[in-house]
């Protein structure tokens, strides 16, 4: 009988030896096939920049391509949903932006539940929005801005990527610490909102450094916005000469940041290579050429980074949310 309970301990033995021998090639072997990385945004926008800059050097180290699919709508909710309903497998992964941090606050069901549905891969940055108008506008100041909406309230339109976006809450926090009324109009992307502001569509636009930096006259080029602040507490290097909104209107501070996500239950040997290789992209001399005026501030750290940077936005924007008693579109 010991000698059977021993035959049986062995063969129980290599059984398992077995499986974490599998599991361990396979880990090895990943990835063995393109990764896809899901921007929750129409093309064209800051997001969609980053994402394709950043996975055009991710695919380098990993040796397999990262495709990027744009699938917008929902105030990001629909993109960020697909991936949570996607196989843990480090294979798909979705640019998460401020919206991220927001949504639970803003929406009363989340298709997902919450945002235990994902696990951290990296936090890549952080930057200021900026508030811009067309070029031709006849608002040349923040303080030309606030004029016109205290003498019309609600005539001044703000476009912004989608409700819940960092363009959408940083236009509802101006209005409610500026003590004035706009009016906020979404769309399913940058692309499509800077379109429509820069054809006189709608007035202003809290946008992301990422998204409009090009269009403000950089280096000599034509300029086709107006920069009339940034949304951090002070300037930003990247823009010079362009105030902080918090001098014109105290306590006002928003912050975008972008960071990447996988499925929950995603093994932890997968996130590992995910995060090294998304590091090593941040850092890669074509994505800061790209993004070096967008004044975006690189972090690249552990997966561990991105988990408690975006608790802490989550717990604040909550309160900012509930204060000023901010509502979805």
């Amino acid at each position: 009988m010991l000698h059977s309970i021993a035959r049986r301990g062995a063969r129980s033995l290599a059984f398992i030896t077995a499986l974490m021998g599998a599991a361990g090639c396979a880990l090895a072997a990943f990835p063995d096939k393109p990764v896809r990385m899901v921007v929750p945004f129409a093309p064209g926008g800051g997001t969609d920049l980053i994402a394709r800059t950043l996975g055009a050097e991710m695919g380098k180290d990993l040796g397999q391509p990262v495709i990027v699919e744009n699938k917008p709508g929902a105030g990001t909710m629909i993109g960020t949903d697909n991936i949570a309903k996607s196989a843990p497998d480090g294979y798909s992964l979705v640019v998460a932006s401020f919206a991220h941090a927001t949504n639970p606050a803003l929406q009363p069901k989340l298709p997902y539940g919450s945002n235990k549905a994902f696990a951290p891969v990296v936090l890549i940055g952080r930057g200021p929005n900026v508030l811009v108008v067309r070029s031709e506008s006849p608002y040349k100041s923040l303080a030309d801005v606030l004029a016109a909406a205290r003498a019309q309230p609600d005539k001044l339109t703000y476009a912004s990527q989608g409700a819940g976006t960092s363009a959408h809450l940083a236009g509802e926090l101006f209005a409610n610490l500026a003590k004035v009324k706009l009016t906020h109009v979404p769309y399913r992307g940058a692309g499509p909102a800077l379109t429509d502001l820069m054809g006189g569509q709608v007035d202003m636009m809290f946008a992301t450094a990422a998204a409009v930096s090009t269009f403000i006259g950089n280096d000599g080029a034509p300029s086709k916005l107006r920069a009339l602040g940034v949304t951090t507490l002070e300037p930003s290097a990247a823009f010079k000469g362009v105030p902080a909104i918090a001098a014109s209107v105290p306590g006002y501070r928003v912050e975008s940041w972008y960071g990447l996500y996988v499925p929950a239950g995603t093994p932890a040997a997968v996130i590992d290579r995910l995060n090294a290789a998304a590091r090593k992209a941040a850092r890669a001399p074509d994505f800061v050429r790209k993004l070096e005026h967008e004044g975006l501030v690189i972090n690249a750290g552990p997966p561990a980074e991105l988990d408690a940077y975006v608790q802490a936005e989550e717990k604040r924007w909550a309160q900012i949310v509930k204060d000023n008693n901010i509502k979805p579109d």
